[in-house]
């Protein structure tokens, strides 16, 4: 702990030497972004070469105009801090940089090919001209040999546009395109005083994300049409700060339903993924976090259960806190949220993170009939056709979206009502689901 009062020499280097180290860090990316926008540049001007003297100049101003604009909005986005500028300045900042430099990295795996490949033709023609023809010949023999590639560099710009097109219809239109999913699941032990209980289902609003409030709102009223008996919320109400739901507590208290509304917490909600002034600012937060869900009404499970009642029968909704397998934390107490609920014909549970099934609810609560989550997001990219579904989530997560089973055990993972990092959805749209329990 560093005395401000009698060390203010110390405190004061310390401090220069973490804003050196941000500017360092800033600069650094700076350059890789302008190398990239170099490297990448080398396929514009091979396939602009044909265009007419005014067609090359348009395309080399559009190309160098986004690419400025992308770096000075990430030095802006970085030196001004996030505090000076308002949020729907910090997703345009932020959409202009995603969208400008993760499609070229699939641009430079061609062009990268393309270099290796002349590099080793290049090799192989002083091998094997070497002793044989004098210097100019050689370099003529090599220069005719190492000329780009044609495919491999349209294929770098093909491979750099369809993503780069696809991220901004996925910002424009994926990030509020809500779909409604349905799910019947056939239960032996349901109570008939629940048989057809509807259940609506949302995960992962990521309030801080948000940049319409307008179309957020749109995605709510899609839930209240369906009237559901019940609502869950499964985790991540914020990113980092309780700020962030400030705005949306109106909208989001507006969520209700005859049974009641039931949550638990993400693991974004324990602010765990920012620095704090110190611990207690951190408790203070995660406090603030938990009555922003008392002030919208609805019931946050903390490690409990509580008993849904109906001519006499009942039915058990368990929620845990945070429990991920690996690096993510483990706060949750499955054996207390468990403890007293014994009796219910069903129990359901609430529980964050889906590796949570397989890691404890399956080997040791087997008589819990259904977990809802949520988290995975389904990396807000992928395909999904009919019954076919694909996303680069399924090589992290065995669960990572929709229904699952084993033996007479269901997980349901919402795929998320709101985004995380990139400001949209592409493939994978944002979620309200509507489970109907039935008996059988």
């Amino acid at each position: 702990r560093i005395n401000h009062t009698a060390h203010p020499t110390k405190v004061g280097c310390f401090l220069q030497i973490i804003f050196m180290n941000r500017l360092a860090f800033v600069a650094i990316v700076a350059l890789v972004f302008i190398c990239i926008d170099i490297y990448v540049f080398q396929a514009v001007k091979y396939v602009i070469q044909s265009f007419s003297a005014t067609g090359k100049r348009v395309a080399v101003i559009a190309y160098w105009a986004i690419s400025i604009l992308a770096i000075t909005s990430f030095l802006i986005y970085n030196l001004a801090g996030e505090q000076a500028m308002s949020r729907g300045v910090r997703t345009f900042f932020f959409s202009l940089i995603f969208v400008n430099y993760f499609p070229k990295l699939f641009g430079v795996v061609f062009l990268l090919i393309d270099d290796l490949v002349r590099g080793g033709q290049w090799l192989w023609a002083q091998v094997a001209q070497k002793g044989q023809e004098s210097a100019s010949a050689v370099d003529q023999a090599a220069g005719s040999t190492i000329s780009r590639s044609d495919f491999l560099v349209k294929a770098s710009l093909v491979t750099t546009a369809l993503p780069a097109a696809a991220m901004t219809f996925g910002i424009i239109s994926g990030a509020h395109d809500y779909r409604i999913r349905k799910k019947t699941i056939r239960l032996p032990h349901l109570p008939d005083a629940f048989d057809g209980i509807r259940i609506g289902q949302l995960s992962d609003i990521h309030s801080g994300s948000f940049y319409n409030k307008t179309a957020v709102k749109g995605g709510v009223d899609m839930l209240l049409r369906e009237k559901p008996d019940v609502i869950f919320f499964t985790g991540d109400l914020v990113n980092n700060s309780a700020e962030e739901v400030k705005n949306y507590i109106d909208l989001f208290g507006k969520v209700k339903a005859p049974l009641g509304v039931y949550s638990t917490l993400g693991n974004h909600d324990y602010g765990d993924y920012q620095e704090w002034t110190s611990a207690q600012a951190k408790r203070q937060n995660l406090m603030n976090v938990m009555q922003a869900h008392k002030i919208m009404g609805w019931e946050l499970l903390m490690n409990e259960h509580r008993f849904l009642t109906q001519s006499s029968e009942q039915i058990a909704i368990l929620g845990v806190e945070n429990w991920g397998a690996g690096r993510f934390t483990k706060y949750g107490k499955l054996d207390k949220a468990y403890e007293g609920s014994q009796s219910a014909a069903v129990k359901l549970l609430l529980s964050h993170d889906p590796s949570h099934w397989d890691a404890q609810v399956r080997p040791l609560y087997p008589d819990i009939d259904m977990m809802f989550a949520g988290h995975t997001h389904g990396f807000q990219f992928g395909i999904e056709i009919g019954d076919f579904k694909w996303s680069p989530s399924q090589y992290i997560y065995k669960q990572w979206a929709g229904l699952y089973q084993q033996a007479s055990q269901y997980l349901y993972v919402n795929r998320g009502y709101g985004y995380l990092v990139f400001p949209g959805r592409v493939g994978i749209l944002p979620e309200i689901t509507i489970i109907e329990l039935k008996r059988g």
